[in-house]
C-alpha cells in the first residue's frame, strides 16, 4: 500500500496533511487551555499562581526538548519520533482529562508537552524533505497558516467546550485527533533513512534541558521573583553554567545533539536571530493588548477577542502567499517588508490613548498580522534551506525552540518594562485616582510597545544583511 501511495502525484501533499494535523493539534492545545484556567482554579481549589503552571510547565517542557527530539528524528527516523509523539500526547491528554488534583494536572501537561515537542520538532523537517527546492516556501507558508488557525481557534473553541461540557473536555477532544493522526502517520509517512550508526548525545541533552529550563524560568518568573532576588540570580547562574558546559561539551563530540557548526552559516544564524527578535516584538503586543482593552477601555471578553482576531486572521491569509512569493522574489523584500509593517503598527500602538477609535486598533492588529505573515514563511524557508537534508530535524527543532524562547522573552521584557514604568509613575502617589491609574498604565504600555518596535527593527537589520539564495 505504501508503494501505491508513493506513486501518487500528490503523495507529498498527503505527507503535508499528516504533519500539519500535528501542528494544528499542538498549537490549538497551547492556546485552548488559557480560557479554562479560572474554572480549573476554582474546581481544583488552587491559587491562580499555582494553576498558571498548567501553561508554564507545558511551555518550559516543550522549549527544553525541541532540539533533542529534532536530533532524535535525524538519528532514529523522523516518522518514528513524530508518530510516537502523537501517542504520548494522546496519553497525556487522557491523564489531563481525568486529573482531580492540580499537581497531577501539571504533571500530565508535561507528558503532553513531551509528545507535542516530538511532533513540533519534526514537522518542519518532514515538510522540508517532502518539498525540496522552490516548492518549500509555499508549503511552509501553509504551515504558518495552520499555526495561526490553531492559535485563533483555541480560545473560542475552549470557551465553548468549557461553558457547555466542562474544562476536562478541552483535553478529551485531543484523543480522537491523536489516534487518527497516529494511524495516518503510520500509513502515509515515508520511513526514511535510519542512521543508527550515529550515537545519541544523552548527557548533552540533559545539560541543554537544565540550562534552557533555568533560563526560561528566569525570563517568565523574574518579574515576580524580582530581578535582583537570590532565586533569580541563582537560577540564572545555573543556566549560564550548564549552557556554557553544554557548548564546550558539544564541541568535542563527533555526533553532538546540536551541531553548533550550523550557526557558523550566516543564513542559518541570521534566520534564527531574526526570528527570535520578531517573536519578541510580536509578543510585546500580544501580551499587553488584552490588558489595555480590559483595564483602559473596559471591554467585555467577547469584544476583546473580536478586536484581537484580525491578527491571526490576516496572518493565516498572508503566510501562504508570502511562502509562495518566497520561491520567486528576493527574501529580503518579504522579510524586511513584513518587519517594516510590524514596526509601523507597534509605533502607532505606542501612542494610543483611552479615546482611540477601536477600528484603528483593529486595523493595527490586522497590520501586525500581515507583517508577521510576510516575515515568517520566507524566514523559515531560509533557515531550512541553509542546511543539508540530514540536518533538517535539528534545524527544525532549533527553529521551533527560537519561536518559544522569543515568545517567553518578549512577554518577560514587555511585562518588566511595563511594570517598571508604571511603578515609577505611581511611586509618589499614595491613593491614585482612576485617571492616574489609567495614565500610569498607558505610560508603561507605551514604552513597552516602543521596545517591541525596537526588537522588530533589530530583526529587520539582521534580515537586511542575510543571504537570499534558496536552494
Amino acid at each position: 500500500m505504501k508503494e501505491k501511495l508513493q506513486s501518487l502525484s500528490y503523495y507529498r501533499w498527503l505527507i503535508f496533511g499528516v504533519t500539519v494535523l500535528g501542528t494544528f493539534m499542538a498549537t490549538l492545545d497551547a492556546s485552548i487551555v488559557n480560557v479554562a484556567l479560572p474554572i480549573i482554579s476554582g474546581e481544583l481549589g488552587s491559587q491562580l499562581t499555582t494553576v498558571q503552571w498548567v501553561v508554564t510547565a507545558y511551555l518550559l517542557a516543550i522549549s527544553s526538548l525541541l532540539p533533542l527530539f529534532g536530533r532524535a528524528g535525524d538519528v532514529y527516523g523522523r516518522k518514528k519520533i513524530f508518530t510516537n509523539g502523537f501517542l504520548i500526547f494522546t496519553i497525556g491528554s487522557a491523564l489531563c482529562g481525568i486529573s482531580t488534583d492540580i499537581k497531577l494536572l501539571i504533571a500530565s501537561r508535561v507528558i503532553q508537552a513531551i509528545g507535542a515537542s516530538m511532533i513540533m520538532a519534526n514537522t518542519q523537517a518532514l515538510v522540508g524533505a517532502a518539498f525540496p527546492g522552490k516548492d518549500r516556501g509555499r508549503a511552509l507558508g501553509i504551515v504558518g497558516t495552520v499555526v495561526a488557525l490553531g492559535s485563533m481557534t483555541g480560545p473560542s473553541l475552549g470557551g465553548i467546550l468549557v461553558g457547555t461540557v466542562g474544562w476536562s473536555s478541552i483535553f478529551w477532544i485531543n484523543l480522537p485527533i491523536g489516534i487518527i493522526a497516529y494511524i495516518l502517520g503510520q500509513i502515509v509517512l515515508p520511513t526514511g533513512e535510519n542512521r543508527r550508526d550515529e550515537s545519541f548525545d544523552f548527557f548533552g541533552a540533559f545539560l541543554f534541558s537544565v540550562g534552557m529550563i533555568s533560563l526560561l524560568l528566569v525570563l517568565s518568573e523574574g518579574h515576580e521573583w524580582g530581578w535582583r532576588s537570590y532565586t533569580t540570580i541563582s537560577t540564572l547562574l545555573i543556566s549560564a553554567v550548564t549552557l556554557a558546559w553544554f557548548v564546550n561539551y558539544e564541541g568535542k563530540l563527533k555526533y553532538p545533539m546540536i551541531d553548533l557548526t550550523l550557526f557558523h552559516r550566516w543564513p542559518f544564524l541570521a534566520g534564527t536571530l531574526s526570528g527570535l527578535f520578531s517573536f519578541m516584538a510580536m509578543f510585546s503586543n500580544n501580551m499587553l493588548m488584552p490588558f489595555y482593552l480590559d483595564n483602559v477601555r473596559n471591554l467585555a471578553p467577547t469584544h476583546i477577542g473580536l478586536l484581537i482576531t484580525p491578527f491571526p486572521l490576516m496572518m493565516a491569509v498572508v503566510a501562504p502567499i508570502s511562502g509562495y512569493l518566497s520561491e520567486r522574489v528576493n527574501l529580503k523584500l518579504l522579510t524586511v517588508g513584513g518587519l517594516s509593517i510590524t514596526i509601523t503598527g507597534l509605533l502607532y500602538l505606542s501612542g494610543i490613548a483611552p479615546e482611540t477609535e477601536l477600528w484603528k486598533i483593529a486595523l493595527c492588529q490586522a497590520c501586525l498580522g500581515i507583517g508577521t505573515g510576510l516575515f515568517q514563511s520566507p524566514n523559515n524557508n531560509s533557515i531550512l534551506s541553509s542546511v543539508s537534508a540530514e540536518k533538517l530535524g535539528v534545524a527544525g527543532g532549533i527553529n521551533a525552540l527560537i519561536r518559544n524562547v522569543g515568545m517567553v522573552s518578549g512577554t518577560a521584557a514587555a511585562v518588566s518594562i511595563f511594570e517598571f514604568k508604571r511603578r515609577i509613575f505611581l511611586e509618589n502617589i499614595a491613593v491614585p485616582t482612576s485617571t492616574q491609574l489609567t495614565e500610569a498604565f498607558l505610560s508603561g504600555y507605551h514604552i513597552a510597545l516602543l521596545a517591541g518596535a525596537c526588537f522588530a527593527a533589530i530583526s529587520a537589520i539582521i534580515s537586511l544583511n542575510r543571504q537570499s539564495h534558496i536552494r
